[in-house]
């Protein structure tokens, strides 16, 4: 299965993938503090362990920094 995370396509030799599983794989530092789009649309924290993937999906992971003066 090829998936476009972040612009890369990377392939994975899962025919099922969660998207929890996905985050736990490709290591994503402080999950609680990721959104994750999916073909467009953001998804839910508690969606992430029920939401399957499937081949050319695409995934975005959206890292929110605060900052300022």
């Amino acid at each position: 299965m090829k998936i476009n995370i972040n612009g890369e396509i990377k392939e994975f030799s899962q025919d099922k993938l969660l998207v929890a599983e996905l985050l736990k794989i490709e290591k994503v530092e402080m999950p609680d503090m990721v959104s994750v789009q999916l073909n467009d649309k953001f998804l839910r924290q508690n969606e992430y362990e029920s939401t399957l993937l499937k081949d050319g999906d695409i995934i975005n992971f959206l890292y929110f920094m605060g900052g300022g003066a």
